[in-house]
């Protein structure tokens, strides 16, 4: 079990993992008419959240090494990135602190659950 955790959990595997999902955010965030999703009828701050949410936890597990303050500031300005691009007129989007808001409160509190994970769980750091 351990080493299925171990596997599970690698940074050589999460990293990748983190790229790929902080693609799908981006790509989601600047579509003009982005897909229906089966979280939509849950609502945009929801999905803000679960995304930021997911980002995090990646990211704080991939990088365990690195500063959890850099890591949810780097997560945080790509949240105000995204609603300052969606404030572009060309995009038809909508910009809204609020969601911002939310990708913030999200971080914050997925950071604390991915501290906790990685003193409970036996991971070893790779690079």
């Amino acid at each position: 079990m351990i080493a299925l955790t171990q596997r599970l959990f690698s940074p050589q595997l999460l990293r990748p993992l983190f790229w790929l999902l902080f693609a799908f955010a981006l790509v989601m965030a600047v579509l003009p008419k982005p897909p229906q999703t089966p979280i939509h009828d849950l609502g945009d701050k929801f999905a803000h959240m679960l995304a930021f949410a997911v980002l995090t936890g990646v990211a704080a597990l991939a990088w365990r090494q690195a500063s959890r303050w850099a890591i949810m500031l780097r997560l945080a300005l790509f949240g105000a990135a995204i609603e300052a691009v969606q404030a572009l007129p060309k995009l038809n989007r909508t910009a809204d602190l609020r969601d911002w808001v939310a990708d913030c409160v999200a971080i914050a509190l997925a950071m604390l659950i991915a501290q906790f994970l990685i003193r409970i769980l036996p991971m070893r750091e790779t690079t």
